[in-house]
């Protein structure tokens, strides 16, 4: 098997992962540790060992303990302002295991990929749920649909907002 080969096997079976985390999150709101901190391990030994890595292990340390902060702190501020959580650390541990495997420069296009979509995602939801404005909806899928495009497509919303057209 070639390498190109195993890069997208290696590809597939993340999107199969992440697929699975997105329905169990739509199904019980919750993002399961026994996946989400594998991911996150595997993904820093994917890019620390293997030839095949998709960006360097530095990038992807850095990746990992970005995007775990980057929303464990959020939920901080939120919680100071609100008194109640605002996002799950499910979703941390779920950006940090993307951060592991696409490293650090991914998680500015994941999280405003992700921020888009759930805001259309969220009233959609609480619209079909008939539930009210501050009700919680999942979070997870829209990290894992915009985690996919940077996946399949790396550097795509860099690329359509910097394009210089001639």
């Amino acid at each position: 098997m070639g390498s190109l080969a195993l890069i997208d096997l290696i590809r597939l079976l993340l999107i199969f992962v992440l697929t699975y985390l997105a329905y169990t999150d739509l199904r019980t709101f919750r993002l399961p540790d026994f996946i989400t901190l594998p991911l996150i391990f595997l993904g820093l030994c994917f890019n620390s060992f293997s030839n095949l890595q998709f960006v360097d292990p530095q990038e992807s340390i850095l990746g990992a303990l970005i995007g775990y902060i980057s929303l464990w702190l959020l939920n901080r501020i939120y919680r100071y302002i609100r008194r109640q959580d605002g996002v799950g650390m499910g979703d941390a541990k779920l950006l940090a295991g993307l951060g592991s495997w696409l490293g650090w420069h991914a998680l500015p296009s994941i999280l405003f990929i992700a921020s888009v979509l759930g805001i259309i995602g969220g009233m959609l939801w609480l619209r079909l749920n008939k539930q009210k404005h501050g009700s919680p909806f999942p979070f997870g899928p829209f990290l894992i649909f915009a985690g996919i495009i940077e996946l399949l497509w790396p550097q795509l919303l860099q690329h359509l907002l910097l394009s210089n057209p001639t």
